[in-house]
């Protein structure tokens, strides 16, 4: 008889407790409101940082940053807040550049490169939930499953980001994107609350909507007037809204309101 097979036959709550620690945080409106504010904040200093450094040297750096930070959030045995939330930073940031380098260096518009990672992603579920079958997020215990889910949270950033892009350049603008995704990212959540919408679909669907929203709202406040912004430049919005992220991240990391609870 397997191990695993003697901890289905203990109570439930005593398993869970020998379970591995899941690596993610509890889905909490913090959740969301730093989730939203790192979307925004990668958007805007993938932008600085390539107007400060250069394209390349900048890809360069936001490459490194970002595998700097996932050999940290696979190196911890549990979901630490600080790791985990510096981790989704630089994916991120490295996301929206991905998505940028297609579309300014090679040429590929915003129309092409929006269902290309679309597909992309949707080829990370079909070979997550083929391999685990399941996409949940409260069950990130393994080292596969946690390689699934960064794969999968790189593509929905990369995602969000050509298609804000792509409505901002058709005719919406930054602020008509903000509105027009704030609408969208309602409609799983009302869907689920209504019983027609699974909760995983429901979360997938909003996780990779926050991604052109936040972004929307950061290019809104960051763009010259002439563009229908804000004009209060990329560098100010990157770091009001860092000070934000280490607020809300700090808090949890005190708090610990976003860890799993023992059943």
């Amino acid at each position: 008889m397997s191990t695993e097979h003697v901890l289905d036959q203990r109570p439930r709550s005593h398993a869970r407790l020998l379970a591995p620690a899941n690596k993610v945080p509890e889905v909490t409106v913090y959740f969301w409101i730093i989730k939203v504010l790192t979307t925004g904040m990668g958007e805007t200093a993938s932008d600085f940082l390539a107007h400060l450094f250069g394209p390349i040297p900048a890809v360069g750096l936001g490459g490194a940053g970002l595998v700097a930070a996932l050999v940290l959030q696979f190196a911890v045995r549990r979901y630490v807040a600080w790791i985990y939330w510096t981790a989704i930073v630089m994916v991120s940031v490295f996301g929206t550049m991905a998505a940028d380098v297609l579309h300014v260096g090679i040429g590929v518009p915003y129309a092409l490169s929006t269902p290309a990672f679309l597909l992309v992603l949707a080829a990370v579920f079909a070979l997550w939930y083929a391999s685990e079958r399941t996409l949940s997020i409260h069950s990130i215990r393994t080292r596969r499953r946690e390689t699934f889910y960064w794969a999968a949270v790189l593509a929905t950033f990369a995602l969000g980001t050509a298609a804000g892009d792509l409505t901002a350049s058709v005719g919406l603008g930054y602020l008509g994107s903000v509105v027009l995704f704030a609408l969208a990212i309602c409609v799983p959540a009302l869907a689920h609350r209504a019983g027609t919408l699974g909760a995983v679909t429901a979360f997938w669907t909003a996780y990779v909507i926050t991604r052109p929203l936040g972004a929307s709202i950061a290019d809104w406040m960051a763009v010259s007037k002439a563009r229908g912004g804000l004009e209060w430049g990329l560098g100010p919005v990157t770091l009001s809204w860092t000070v934000a992220i280490l607020g809300f991240v700090a808090y949890l990391a005190v708090s610990g309101r976003d860890k799993e609870r023992p059943a």
